[in-house]
């Protein structure tokens, strides 16, 4: 998760900052999220996609997750 967050944050030119303000959540919490060590909620996800203007539902996806998804 936190690779494919990152790049997208990075290829928009935001900071954390710019996009915890955007979500209207903390930066730490935002920075958190980004490292992988905290787990958005449905609605803060939602959010997030938001201010990185995407729809990609695979950006809080794992390698794993995705993997078992293609098998099932």
């Amino acid at each position: 998760m936190r690779t494919k967050l990152r790049t997208r944050r990075k290829e928009l030119n935001l900071t954390q900052q710019e996009v915890a303000d955007k979500v209207g959540i903390h930066r730490a919490t935002y920075t958190n999220i980004e490292n992988g060590k905290a787990n958005p909620s449905f609605k803060t996800m939602q959010k997030i996609k938001k201010a990185l203007n995407t729809e990609k539902d695979d950006i809080f996806l794992t390698k794993n997750v995705q993997k078992m998804n293609k098998s099932a």
